[in-house]
């Protein structure tokens, strides 16, 4: 895995909008700006603000507006400006070859978790799994997505105030993974994240805690987790543990998911859909000790 030039101040960034569609333009006048906050030159995608019932456009025009930032020489980097649902769509489309030749930072999580796995795959290239353009970003969020693309050696991880150690344990690996959901539905693609050796990040929202230990289950049983070094989970936001049937705790879903692989777990880290989050740097080598509650990227 190697890494995309930094975006300093200067960078040329398209804003595109690969899955879902936005509110409306002072969505996208948002991601502009936090561009230029940056001392980034926007470069806004031909359909950013597109809608197709629960796309930003057709798989077409999303298509041609991420391909057309990865192939442009003036582009220095790649800033979804929302996630949703609709970048798993893509994945057989992207112009992979045009990324492997001008290598180009990628920023976005949730839904654009299918684009960091499907460049992770195909390119060998690190991926930032941080806040979308269009977020309100806050002093948190934004200095920890300008340590991750922005400074040279900075670290954009530390101390998870609040985290919780689920098993103890320390361990070094690749970090991985993001959004759960989108982890789980690429399992059985070309596409799936490689996860050996890996530190799994995970963070989810709107999923009651069953439908997270199915997912969980359903990655286990492909065997795509054998070798993962350690489970790092975010926040599950508006995550019910309660069903008609009965109630089971998140923690006791992860607890169960660490035992079986021999693996230390920390959940609770500032990763997921909550305003004050990490930007993960997914394919560096990093190290996570679960007791102590930190996670440190070391490449």
């Amino acid at each position: 895995m190697h890494r995309p030039p930094l975006l300093a101040a200067g960078a040329r960034v398209a804003l595109v909008s690969p899955a879902g569609p936005l509110r409306g333009a002072a969505d996208l006048d948002r991601a502009v700006q936090n561009a230029r906050d940056f001392g980034w030159e926007p470069v806004v995608g031909e359909h950013a603000l597109a809608r197709q019932g629960y796309f930003a456009g057709p798989d077409d025009a999303r298509l041609a507006d991420l391909n057309r930032a990865l192939a442009a020489d003036d582009v220095d980097g790649v800033w979804c400006v929302r996630g949703g649902y609709g970048a798993m769509r893509l994945l057989e489309g992207i112009d992979y070859a045009a990324l492997a030749r001008h290598p180009k930072a990628l920023v976005g999580y949730s839904d654009i978790t299918a684009l960091h796995a499907a460049v992770g795959v195909r390119c060998g290239l690190v991926t930032f799994h941080g806040p979308t353009a269009r977020a309100d970003l806050t002093p948190f969020s934004r200095d920890a997505l300008w340590r991750a693309v922005g400074c040279a050696g900075a670290d954009p991880c530390g101390r998870a105030d609040g985290a919780r150690t689920i098993r103890p344990g320390r361990a070094r690996g690749r970090l991985a993974g993001g959004n759960l959901a989108l982890v789980a539905a690429l399992a059985g693609t070309a596409f799936a994240p490689v996860l050996d050796g890996a530190i799994l990040v995970l963070e989810d929202v709107n999923e009651a805690v069953y439908r997270v230990d199915r997912m969980l289950r359903q990655l286990l049983l492909a065997g795509l987790l054998r070798g993962c070094r350690a489970i790092v989970f975010g926040h599950c936001t508006s995550c019910a543990e309660e069903s008609d049937d009965g109630a089971r705790s998140l923690d006791d879903v992860l607890a169960e998911a660490a035992e079986l692989l021999d693996i230390p777990c920390l959940a609770g880290v500032p990763v997921g859909h909550i305003d004050d989050q990490w930007t993960l740097p997914l394919g560096a080598d990093a190290e996570v000790d679960a007791e102590e509650g930190w996670v440190r990227v070391v490449s």
